[in-house]
């Protein structure tokens, strides 16, 4: 009798989804899901004072978050998304600088919230919603800080923040008229320059971090 209920009751979803109604002028939508920032960096060579370390580059490793999207449907096939998340984790290492010193430098923390215009192409009465958007964003860096090995070597950590451009494609597949499943891909455009001291000579390295940014989840429409 379970199965016979369980297996109506996906029929049914499935039955629905195709007349679910989309997104049109004046809905709010709320998405959760799991968000992977992927930095691409490319990394400028490591500088001590005047020394360039020729082949030296800074690194960063990718982390999974909690991903949230705020978005405000302008018209039936326009709408504004705010891109939040829980703050993203990052070891910063470096190489071909010396030995003694390459490795990991130390950690950082950061939030990329995104502000974009959405463009859905098809009618709203589509259950299947691709879409792109772009915007713009701002990465704020905070609780930096050394590891233990570097921090024998050097003094003080700190990454400036950064404003950049964003594009994204993504899709909604309304399984009812209110909830849907989404799945996006951004890219970020996110430059920054970080910093340390070695004795009284200022260390710094550019990087352009540029990551994908990866989230699938659901969403609810009000």
């Amino acid at each position: 009798m379970r199965k016979t209920l369980f297996t109506a009751s996906v029929l049914a979803v499935a039955l629905a989804a195709p007349f679910a109604q989309a997104h049109q002028a004046g809905d709010v939508i709320l998405r959760a899901g799991a968000i992977t920032v992927d930095p691409r960096e490319d990394s400028g060579e490591v500088s001590a004072g005047a020394t360039t370390f020729d082949g030296s580059q800074a690194t960063l490793d990718s982390d999974t978050q909690l991903g949230l999207n705020f978005a405000y449907m302008v018209t039936d096939n326009v709408g504004i998304e705010l891109l939040a998340a829980t703050p993203f984790s990052h070891d910063v290492g470096v190489k071909g600088v010396a030995q003694g010193i390459d490795g990991k430098l130390g950690s950082l923390k950061h939030l990329p919230p995104t502000l974009s215009i959405v463009y859905y192409p098809l009618d709203k009465s589509s259950s299947f919603q691709p879409y792109v958007g772009a915007g713009i964003n701002y990465t704020w860096f905070f609780d930096t800080k050394l590891s233990s090995s570097a921090d024998q070597v050097f003094d003080g950590f700190d990454v400036q923040d950064s404003w950049g451009v964003a594009a994204q494609v993504g899709m909604d597949y309304m399984l009812t008229d209110s909830i849907m499943l989404n799945a996006q891909v951004r890219y970020i455009d996110i430059d920054t320059t970080g910093t340390t001291y070695l004795g009284d000579s200022k260390v710094k390295v550019d990087i352009d971090v540029d990551p994908m940014v990866y989230m699938v989840g659901l969403g609810y429409k009000f």
